[in-house]
């Protein structure tokens, strides 16, 4: 056995192989080979049509306006790609050009989405920009594969309208929602810069007089102020000394006319005093309504003209219950002129004095509201440090909302001339450079090398056919096989004789083979040109899909 292990088969022994299998190996062959040219002719086409997009640079340079969308182009290509492949949009697509109508029974909607997803094609073509790291986009292509090169081109046109319309939709979008936020947060920023400016107003009003761009007002307010109350205060005093002249005044005078009564007679000095009293009596209560409008019952002049009306109003009842005098013969003589001249000077003087003490009473009065003022002023610069604070607070609050409010005004601007700058197209855009075309011929298959691998798997597959058929039947054939064997030469080699019936039986099995062959190539010819197609026109495409 190791013997037999070890003998090597000869190019001799191959090539008798060949010839013993020599029938099997041509209808392997032909068979595998046949099959393998059916194939790569009937296997349907594959067309597959593209579009290229370009990716344009901003028109206006970036340093005039800023567009709102800064992301890279291939970052923005796959948001598209992902939008534009949904599911909706791709069922629209498949339901508009009816791509699956031939396999919707066994085609799930699923399916159909899955299967036009793989048929879409996306490639991003770079290029190296100086000053960048890496590579740039600068375009990319859009590619749909059908069986129908007319449906494929327009699957692609279809896509590719997509692309541009969502760039722009992306894009329109983003910066108008940009804008709107910006807007928005001005608006916020606005009121609230409008409330603090309200609150500076109000607490300016509320504490006008404390604020330090009033301080110099104010001491002035106060110097002026002490001023007046001073001023009001020597009037007073001036007041009150010619009250207090005049009192002594008064009292002389009305000596003087008791004097002149008591020399022009008894009754005419009684009567001349109850007249003066009935003067005098008027003359208080004419004060007394005076400052009762100003005063209150318990102030003290109000109290003290109070008495003085209650003592005159007794002295005139008690000499109205005095007896009378008997009247002398001439009752109706007049006054004397003396009693009447000093009754005259006690009014002036009663005059005077009520002129003073209602004008001490108008100073009294004064000073109370100067006084007022003046606590209310002094109180107000005695504020100023707390108020000066609060102020500054409310003021470096109000600064730096404008601050805010000016920044994202600024960038609302920026933003609503770079929402326009999109609305016109002016920024970076996707335009179509080559729009899809309907393919002149196909992507796959490629006929010629699934030929030639067909033609190699004959081949192998013959030799496989002879190594099989040689290991089923264990022939010895050879000398050197069977020496190996055995184990010794064989003494006498005697060849294969062939007789004249074999070499019939031979050329009859040829012969068979080949009508067979002829026959069964006929019958594939007529199939293929009543069944499929007429052989002229298979012909015309075989060698178009060849070439």
């Amino acid at each position: 056995m190791s013997q037999e292990e070890d003998y090597q088969p000869s190019l001799a022994d191959y090539i008798a192989m060949v010839k013993r299998h020599v029938l099997l190996i041509a209808a392997t062959f032909i068979s595998v080979s046949a099959v393998a040219i059916a194939v790569a002719v009937l296997w349907p086409p594959v067309y597959q049509s593209t579009g290229t997009i370009m990716v344009e640079s901003q028109q206006i340079p970036t340093d005039l306006v800023q567009a709102t969308v800064t992301s890279f182009a291939d970052e923005r290509i796959q948001v598209i790609r992902q939008r534009v492949m949904t599911r909706e949009n791709l069922m629209r697509i498949i339901e508009k050009f009816k791509l699956f109508d031939d396999r919707s029974i066994t085609f799930t909607p699923s399916e159909q989405v899955d299967k036009m997803r793989d048929l879409i094609d996306v490639q991003l073509v770079n290029a190296n920009v100086q000053g960048q790291r890496g590579s740039a986009t600068i375009a990319f292509k859009v590619s749909f594969e059908d069986r129908r090169p007319d449906i494929a081109q327009r699957v692609a046109n279809e896509l590719v309208t997509l692309f541009l319309n969502e760039n722009v939709k992306v894009r329109t979008e983003r910066a108008t929602q940009t804008t709107e936020f910006l807007t928005q947060e001005a608006n916020k920023f606005k009121s609230d810069l409008d409330k603090l400016e309200s609150q500076i107003a109000a607490y300016k009003q509320e504490n006008g007089a404390a604020l330090p761009q009033n301080t110099a007002l104010a001491m002035n307010t106060i110097q002026r102020l002490e001023s007046d109350l001073r001023n009001s205060q020597r009037d007073y005093s001036s007041a009150e000394e010619e009250a207090r002249s005049l009192d002594v005044e008064l009292a002389s005078a009305k000596v003087a006319v008791a004097s002149a009564a008591a020399a022009a007679g008894g009754g005419t000095s009684a009567a001349g005093m109850v007249d003066a009293n009935v003067v005098e009596l008027q003359k208080l209560r004419q004060q007394l309504a005076q400052l009762q409008e100003l005063y209150t019952d318990s102030y003290p002049d109000v109290r003290t003209t109070r008495r003085r009306i209650a003592a005159l109003e007794k002295s005139i009842a008690e000499a109205a219950k005095e007896p009378q005098p008997a009247p002398v013969a001439d009752g109706n003589l007049p006054v004397p002129p003396t009693v009447a001249a000093a009754q005259l000077v006690v009014a002036k003087i009663e005059s005077r004095i009520a002129s003073a003490r209602s004008r001490m009473t108008s100073l009294r009065a004064e000073q109370g509201q100067i006084q007022a003022q003046l606590r209310a002023a002094e109180n107000q610069m005695l504020k100023a440090p707390q108020v000066e604070r609060g102020l500054a607070s409310l003021v470096r609050d109000r600064e730096a909302a404008q601050r805010k409010f000016e920044e994202i005004r600024a960038k609302q601007m920026n933003a609503q001339v770079a929402e326009n700058l999109e609305g016109e197209q002016k920024a970076e855009r996707f335009t179509l450079l080559e729009p899809p075309i309907a393919p002149d011929r196909p992507i796959k298959p490629n006929r010629r090398k699934m030929i030639a691998l067909g033609l190699v798997l004959a081949a192998v597959a013959a030799a496989g056919m002879v190594m099989l058929m040689e290991t089923l039947r264990g022939t010895v054939r050879g000398v050197g096989a069977l020496t190996a064997i055995v184990g010794q030469r064989p003494l006498v080699i005697v060849p294969y004789i062939a007789i004249a019936a074999e070499g019939v039986r031979r050329r009859k099995l040829w012969l068979r083979a080949a009508v067979a062959a002829v026959v069964a190539l006929a019958l594939a010819l007529a199939a293929v040109h009543f069944f499929y197609m007429p052989l002229d026109l298979l012909a015309f495409k075989i060698m178009l899909r060849l070439s």
